[in-house]
């Protein structure tokens, strides 16, 4: 939590609020890959049983 806490004192102190939408749209791409991946197993799982 400390990471995200320092990342925020960085963006005020240094007016750089821009990378805010940028860091947000790579959390969500993240997110959803790391959602996704279950289902990409799936297949493969199906036809050990």
């Amino acid at each position: 939590m400390s990471f995200f806490s320092e990342l925020w004192a960085f963006m005020r102190e240094r007016k750089k609020f821009w990378l805010m939408p940028a860091l947000i749209a790579m959390a969500l791409l993240g997110g959803l890959v790391v959602f996704l991946e279950g289902s990409a197993l799936a297949p493969f799982i199906y036809t050990l049983y």
